[in-house]
C-alpha cells in the first residue's frame, strides 16, 4: 500500500511543455482532464544550456517564459497547476517526473532542431521508459 506523500504526488497529472503547437494541445487535453478527475496540473519545460548567458539567467528566463505562456491559457475553474522548468533532455526530464505522477502528458511533435529525426522522440520515449501512464495528443 503506497504512504500518503505517495498518494499526494500522483494526484497530479504532468504535461511537457516547450511552446510548440503540439505542446499546446497536449496542455488543454491535461487541463481539461485535470478538471475531470480532481487532479492537479504540472507543466514541466525542459532547457538546455546554451552559448549566450549563464546557466541561471537562460534557467529564470526558460521559467519566467513558460509561466507567462501558461498564464495565458485559460485555466478551468478549480484546476491548480505549477510550471517548472528544468535543466536537461525533454526525455529524461519528463521521464524523471512521471515518477510522481498519475499520468504523463506530451504532443506527438514539439520543437526541434533536426525535426525530421527528432519529431516525436520524446514521444516514443516516454511511451517506452515513463513511470507512469503516458499519453501522447496527436493533432486532429
Amino acid at each position: 500500500m503506497a504512504d500518503k506523500a505517495d498518494a499526494a504526488s500522483s494526484e497530479k497529472i504532468v504535461v511537457g511543455f516547450d511552446g510548440s503547437p503540439g505542446s499546446q494541445r497536449a496542455l488543454d487535453w491535461a487541463l481539461r482532464h485535470a478538471v475531470a478527475l480532481g487532479m492537479s496540473v504540472d507543466v514541466v519545460q525542459a532547457w538546455s544550456p546554451g552559448e549566450f548567458g549563464s546557466d541561471s539567467e537562460l534557467g529564470d528566463y526558460t521559467q519566467a517564459k513558460l509561466e507567462k505562456e501558461v498564464d495565458a491559457v485559460a485555466t478551468p475553474a478549480g484546476v491548480e497547476w505549477t510550471a517548472r522548468a528544468v535543466r536537461g533532455h525533454a526525455s529524461k526530464v519528463l521521464e524523471e517526473a512521471s515518477g510522481g505522477a498519475a499520468l504523463v502528458v506530451v504532443g506527438s511533435r514539439g520543437h526541434s532542431t533536426v525535426t525530421g529525426l527528432l519529431a516525436g522522440s520524446v514521444s516514443l520515449h516516454l511511451v517506452s521508459h515513463a513511470a507512469s501512464p503516458a499519453v501522447v495528443v496527436v493533432r486532429g
